[in-house]
C-alpha cells in the first residue's frame, strides 16, 4: 500500500507552530508545501548576513521600510521561507501579530554557500512566483552578488545581473536606488 501525502499549506504550517508541533527554534522552513531543514551557518555566512543587516539598517527610512533578519515571509499558499535578510515596507510595528507577505517585501537576500542550490532553486521559484521585485543571492562560492529582477508569475525571474568585487550593488526599493553597497564588503 502506498502512502498519499499532500503539501502543507502556510495556514497549516503556522497552526503547527502555534500549537508547538514545530518549535520556533526548530531548524525548518516551509518550501513548496514541504518542511525543509534549514542549512547550517558557517562563520562566513554569519559574517555576510550580519554585515548586510547592519549596512541596510543604516539606510533604513523609518516608517517607509525596515530590515528583518532571518524571519519568516508568508507566501501563500505553500511557502514560508526565512530569508537571511528582507527589506519590508512600512514600520516594524505594522507587523505585530503577522508575518510580512509578498506585497510587503521590497527586496529579499539569501547568502548562499552550501545552500546555493536551494537559493537558486526552490527559493528563486517561490520568490519570483510571489512577485518579490528584487532578489539577491550573496554567492560566497563564486564571490559575487546575483541580483534577480522582473519576477515571473510562473516562478523565478526574467533578469539577472552579477556584481563582483570592485562593483557596488545598488539597493533598489520600489524602483528607486536608496544606496549602494560594495560587493567586496559583503564577501568575507
Amino acid at each position: 500500500m502506498s502512502t498519499i501525502t499532500k503539501p502543507i499549506t502556510v495556514d497549516e504550517y503556522d497552526r503547527m507552530v502555534e500549537l508547538g508541533a514545530i518549535g520556533e527554534d526548530e531548524p525548518v522552513e516551509l518550501l513548496g508545501g514541504e518542511l525543509v531543514p534549514k542549512m547550517g551557518q558557517n562563520p562566513d555566512h554569519v559574517w555576510s548576513v550580519d554585515y548586510l543587516d547592519q549596512a541596510l539598517s543604516v539606510y533604513g527610512a523609518g516608517a517607509a521600510w525596515h530590515v528583518r533578519k532571518e524571519h519568516p515571509v508568508r507566501i501563500p499558499e505553500f511557502d514560508e521561507p526565512e530569508p537571511d535578510v528582507a527589506i519590508v515596507r512600512g514600520p516594524r510595528a505594522a507587523f505585530r501579530g503577522r508575518h510580512p507577505e509578498p506585497a510587503d517585501i521590497a527586496l529579499i537576500t539569501e547568502v548562499g554557500d552550501a545552500s546555493l542550490p536551494r537559493d537558486r532553486g526552490d527559493k528563486w521559484i517561490a520568490y519570483g512566483r510571489a512577485g518579490i521585485p528584487v532578489y539577491w543571492i550573496v554567492n560566497l562560492r563564486d564571490r559575487q552578488v546575483e541580483v534577480y529582477t522582473n519576477p515571473d508569475p510562473a516562478g523565478g525571474y526574467r533578469s539577472r545581473v552579477d556584481y563582483r568585487p570592485g562593483d557596488d550593488v545598488p539597493v533598489i526599493i520600489d524602483g528607486r536606488e536608496v544606496c549602494r553597497i560594495a560587493v567586496a564588503d559583503l564577501l568575507p
